[in-house]
């Protein structure tokens, strides 16, 4: 697997807006935000897309999703409504090979996505 932009954010050589981090996960602010709250959720082990994720990585997935959950509810969009986003591959608008959920709030959120 290649090393990507979030393998040198979770060793913190190059800086990110951490808002959250444990042994398994880290959370940082996007820097290129598409809603008012933008915070990507990764596992710090590299999962490159989630075709690649396996069984032995089931505990792992579901932290990931009950941390953007309690991300979430910390930030204050849990009332109001936010989306959890994961893209996968080119076409799907994946741009860094390493799984993330995208956390997405402080707007109406339409479909499609724009």
């Amino acid at each position: 697997m290649a090393e990507t932009v979030f393998d040198k954010i979770i060793r913190k050589e190059i800086p990110a807006d951490i808002v959250y981090e444990d042994e398994q996960t880290l959370a940082f602010k996007d820097i290129n935000p598409q809603a008012p709250t933008h915070v990507l959720v990764i596992p710090k082990k590299q999962i490159e897309t989630i075709a690649d994720i396996n069984e032995s990585d089931a505990p792992l997935i579901g932290q990931l999703f009950t941390t953007a959950a309690q991300i979430a509810e910390n930030l204050g969009l849990a009332e109001d409504g936010y989306r959890l986003v994961i893209n996968h591959g080119e076409r799907g608008g994946q741009t860094v090979q390493h799984l993330h959920i995208h956390i997405l709030g402080g707007r109406a959120m339409t479909w499609p996505p724009g």
